[in-house]
């Protein structure tokens, strides 16, 4: 198979669809017929991943580079350069949207279309194909109107709808300034018609897709189109069907609310960004939030709808340090969402955020994804240590597997005590990735009774309960003993499942208690 222009990027995961491929896919017009689409994920080699590129003998390679994939596609394009030295290497996506700030990937291509490039790619090919491209690299992508561009959604393909996630976005961009977030530099969210998006929704049902992801920075901001579309998919619900959106926590009106509740449980997912609970940091970086409705907003959630909540806390931003950290996650830890995201500060290329590098002392680290690593406010110890919390936490809190042991190691200051709990896990098991289930069950138990000094009756009654939640076969060796084997009943493995709560325990106050 050849094709003239080849439209390419690196996944972090197979299951994952390049939505931005396909959005200029759909608008390549007379040139669609000459185009393909060819995706890659981060575990294959640049070599291979080049073997492939060049085997259709294309004139022409489209690279849609993001912070996960930039320093792969980087080698890439440089042994593309070296091999096909003909073919034109023209560039896009969020990590080279910023000049002067660009990566070393820019070096070794031949274009850059910084922002949109539904219009502008397009264009360029022709130029390029004609003979009579531009003499400048870097080329700002024109902004078209939502309603004049091509839905790329008939462009899933089976495979996609069967294995992968399918993306969907019912508007563009967000009116608010957070700093940290590439967003603050949209001036507002622009819908697309909703007639036309609601029947491409509908032809995505039609050949099976079951699993929605919109990728709306803040899907609740028009009411009235937010009910529209949660009413379109309510009539057609179904057992397997799961939609996912990103939500304003402080703007649920009553009408919202109303269609909400009518969910059955265990079909919406909303993703919330918290980022900090301390009013200071907050107007450090320009973030409008209202506190109080923003938890009141969580707890009904909670109570009245059978929502999964996905909530993101953010560490390292500008004034931040382990003590105001402590002060939202126990705060947001209060409110019982499902999930507790705790990201750690990375440097985006072009985020307002950049100002404070200077002031606040912020140090990155120099490659992909450009991790904070210290700050006038954090030490590089203390990052450190946050990195590890954040992915024993993952691991422990938010899999949904330890919901009567958690309760134990979070006990009256989950902060404070999960803190101790990860530094105490990491001398113990020596790695924070790659532990297997049955050995975390283990490491639990020793640090309930060992570290915290737990009694060991009820440590190991907590662990063999969340053993027989998992689905764990086999024995458990708890400081030195051997346990009774688990039951092999367990729910379905899917992330979101096993935050069903798995006995009626009404004293269970567990984060992930469903």
């Amino acid at each position: 198979m050849t094709a003239t222009i080849l439209l390419t990027t690196i996944n972090a995961r197979y299951m994952h669809t390049a939505f931005a491929l396909r959005y200029l896919y759909a608008n390549m017009g007379t040139l669609q017929a000459d185009t393909h689409i060819i995706e890659f994920t981060l575990q294959e080699q640049a070599t291979q991943i080049v073997e492939q590129l060049l085997s259709y003998q294309p004139k022409i390679i489209g690279l849609s580079v993001y912070i996960w994939n930039v320093t792969l596609l980087n080698t890439v394009s440089q042994l593309l350069k070296q091999l096909a030295p003909d073919v034109t290497l023209i560039a896009g996506g969020p990590e080279v949207s910023h000049p002067p700030d660009l990566p070393c990937l820019a070096q070794s291509v031949d274009y850059i279309i910084t922002g949109p490039g539904e219009l502008s790619f397009p264009e360029l090919c022709q130029q390029v194909l004609q003979q009579a491209a531009p003499s400048e690299i870097l080329l700002a992508g024109k902004p078209a109107p939502l309603e004049a561009i091509t839905l790329p959604y008939q462009y899933y393909s089976d495979e996609d709808i069967r294995h992968r996630l399918i993306y969907v976005e019912a508007s563009r961009g967000c009116p608010f300034q957070c700093e940290f977030c590439l967003s603050a530099l949209d001036k507002t969210a622009k819908p697309f018609p909703l007639d036309a998006f609601l029947a491409a929704m509908q032809q995505l049902l039609d050949r099976g897709v079951r699993n929605f992801k919109f990728i709306d920075r803040t899907f609740n901001l028009k009411i009235s189109t937010s009910i529209a579309i949660l009413t379109f998919f309510l009539t057609r619900m179904r057992d397997d069907l799961y939609l996912h959106f990103e939500v304003v926590p402080d703007h649920l009106p009553a009408a919202l609310k109303t269609v909400l509740a009518q969910f059955p449980p265990n079909h919406l997912q909303f993703e919330i960004g918290i980022q900090s609970f301390d009013t200071a940091i907050q107007q450090a970086i320009s973030r409008k939030q209202n506190n109080e409705k923003t938890k009141a907003n969580i707890s009904w959630l909670r109570e009245h709808t059978g929502a999964h909540l996905h909530t993101d806390l953010l560490f390292g931003l500008p004034q931040d340090t382990l003590e105001n950290f402590a002060a939202s996650f126990n705060q947001l830890v209060s409110l019982r969402p499902q999930e507790i995201q705790v990201g750690l500060l990375k440097r985006l290329r072009g985020a307002p955020i950049n100002r404070y590098t200077e002031q606040e002392q912020m140090i990155y680290h120099p490659q992909a994804p450009y991790t904070l690593l210290a700050s006038r406010t954090i030490t590089f110890q203390a990052m450190q240590q946050m990195q590890r919390f954040s992915r024993f936490w993952d691991m422990f809190g938010n899999s949904g597997r330890f919901h009567h042991s958690l309760p134990l190691i979070m006990a009256e200051d989950p902060f404070r005590r999960f803190l101790s709990f990860s530094d105490a896990l990491y001398t113990l098991a020596g790695r924070s990735w790659k532990i297997a289930l049955k050995r975390q069950l283990e490491l639990v138990y020793t640090l309930l009774v060992n570290h915290f000094h737990v009694d060991e009756r009820l440590a190991h009654a907590a662990v063999i309960q969340d053993a027989k939640h998992s689905g764990i076969k086999g024995h458990l060796m708890m400081n030195g003993v051997t346990s009774p084997p688990a039951s092999k009943q367990g729910i379905a493995n899917k992330r979101q499942q096993r935050h069903q709560r798995p006995v009626n325990n009404k004293d269970d106050n567990a984060l992930n208690a469903g």
